[in-house]
């Protein structure tokens, strides 16, 4: 009989399982140190089984980048008229899925910190924000019921990106010579992000 197929939801936690694995594993001994064996033994399952999700080892922390996509598209569809853009990531709005889940904010810090070290690592994160961009423009466009290529929705969706991502890099390069608690990194990454989406709000003069 074999075993029965797995569902879309258990592959999906699978995948995020292999992600949590990867990361800690890159944080505490380095990309190149890291093996597809590693990642595989920390989540109990095989190499082949890895990378049957990711094509590399560096592909592995992508759900890690990508988790938040989703849910920030989805308050950008629902952003009311008048109510300030920082605002989106207010504290009493938040959930699982932030602008990056999986492991605390410490260690996305520090995973985040590895980008600038790590090629592999960096091209994954610009792609995760490259595929953003067009859900938000999506989102924004629904929002102001424009056509989904229309230019305006498409500029404001770039705007908001790279704010978002220049919020967490920032978060990132600055905590590197702290180790915040749970709580106080999570204050300082959602601080940090309603700081730049202010500052993106008001323009260039």
């Amino acid at each position: 009989m074999g075993r029965p197929p797995l569902t879309e939801e258990r592959k999906a936690e699978i995948r995020l399982e292999i992600a949590r694995a990867a990361v800690d594993l890159f944080v505490t001994q380095g990309v190149a140190a890291t093996t597809g064996e590693q990642i595989g033994a920390a989540v109990g399952v095989s190499a082949r089984t890895v990378w049957r999700y990711f094509p590399s080892k560096e592909s592995c922390v992508s759900p890690l980048f990508s988790a938040g996509i989703d849910m920030i598209a989805d308050r950008l569809r629902h952003w009311r008229p008048g109510q300030p853009l920082d605002e989106l990531f207010d504290p009493e709005l938040a959930d699982e899925k932030h602008v990056l889940a999986g492991p605390d904010r410490a260690t996305v810090g520090a995973l985040v910190r590895l980008t600038r070290t790590e090629p592999g690592l960096r091209a994954i994160w610009l792609q995760t924000y490259d595929e953003a961009e067009p859900a938000f423009a999506r989102a924004l466009a629904e929002r102001a019921g424009l056509p989904a290529d229309d230019l305006r929705p498409t500029i404001q969706a770039a705007i908001f990106n790279a704010a978002l991502r220049a919020a967490v890099e920032h978060y990132a390069w600055h905590t590197a010579d702290t180790d915040p608690d749970r709580a106080t990194a999570e204050a300082e990454l959602t601080a940090t992000l309603r700081s730049a989406l202010g500052v993106a709000a008001e323009g260039v003069a």
